[in-house]
């Protein structure tokens, strides 16, 4: 593959998200402007990070606390071009060896090296949405609007870069046991009686600066039915994420590509717990975090470590969080 070749790869990504992005600005209806009730944000006008504000030293150390074997877990999925994702998103990865294709090489040493050039969109696979990523009408985290922030080359507030080191303590809460499925069906919603219940199970209790973690199993579809994985999923409802949010979570997420129940059952909005979460509450989104061997271990709890790519201007990341325990 040519110099010209990679480039035409980097004009034609511009370009087609230049046309997304004027086909947005073309579908932009009026604001709400009676309905300010969720912004500014509790953390002040200027706040860019949402719950983020939450984490402290304090919590750090009682989350390290959990740590007992000292042992280490990725949960992200890898990566590579056959991993579904959400509709238009793709990723492909390159290597080339830079002057040296021909059996060239470079210094009296023999020196040669490898180089990679990914085109991908940064949602694919595991991922932290940020909460400039979800808005409601074209209106974000704090009240902000998308014509004031939002450019072809990122964004100017809520950037991912934005985003402290996220070290807290998570917990999982297995829904597959909770339900009696290897895989829980695809559109049920978890309501706030079905997570006290799980939670009352394993013996925990949800404190200020927590991540929550939802293992549904449906990893398990990946690469034997990529059209049901996309296609609906279980999760969260409106009713459970409002009392998560109550309890002072930073972070949602789990095993499936949006973190609730889809399509939703009570509404015929696109995302709404998403919207609610991210927009409204400034709440953190994991997608696609591998939780399978923490429950096969029963690990409920551990301590959380998670230091994000500092993409400037976007508002999503590819992401490989630690679990420490």
């Amino acid at each position: 593959m040519n110099k010209n070749s990679f480039k035409k790869i980097g004009l034609t990504t511009l370009l087609f998200w230049a046309a997304i992005n004027a086909n947005a600005q073309q579908q932009t209806t009026q604001i709400d402007v009676k309905d300010k009730s969720w912004y500014p944000s509790v953390y002040g006008v200027d706040d860019e990070i949402g719950a983020a504000n939450l984490l402290s030293p304090e919590i750090v150390v009682q989350a390290m606390k959990l740590v007992k074997q000292g042992k280490t877990l990725a949960l992200a999925v890898p990566v590579d071009k056959h991993l579904p994702a959400f509709r238009h998103r793709s990723f492909n990865l390159y290597n080339i060896q830079p002057g040296e294709q021909g059996g060239e090489t470079l210094g009296p040493n023999k020196f040669s090296f490898n180089d990679e050039l990914v085109n991908a969109w940064t949602g694919v696979g595991t991922q932290l949405n940020g909460i400039g990523h979800i808005g409601i009408d074209n209106v974000y985290y704090n009240g902000n609007q998308a014509k004031d922030f939002v450019t072809v080359e990122g964004v100017r507030k809520l950037g991912v870069e934005k985003v402290p080191p996220i070290v807290t303590r998570a917990v999982v809460l297995d829904m597959t046991a909770y339900y009696k499925q290897d895989i829980v069906a695809g559109g049920t919603e978890f309501t706030v009686a079905d997570i006290q219940a799980v939670l009352k199970k394993q013996g925990i209790t949800l404190r200020k600066g927590d991540v929550v973690l939802f293992n549904t199993g449906w990893l398990a579809l990946i690469g034997k039915d990529n059209k049901q994985f996309l296609e609906v999923e279980p999760g969260i409802g409106m009713e459970a994420a409002k009392w998560l949010a109550d309890q002072q979570i930073v972070a949602f997420g789990g095993d499936t590509w949006a973190s609730e129940v889809y399509p939703n059952p009570k509404s015929k909005e696109e995302f709404p717990i998403n919207q609610y979460l991210l927009a409204k509450r400034g709440i953190y989104n994991l997608e696609l975090i591998d939780t399978r061997p923490l429950v096969k271990q029963k690990i409920w709890e551990f301590l959380f470590v998670l230091g994000q790519p500092l993409y400037v201007g976007s508002t999503q990341v590819n992401v490989n969080p630690v679990a420490i325990y």
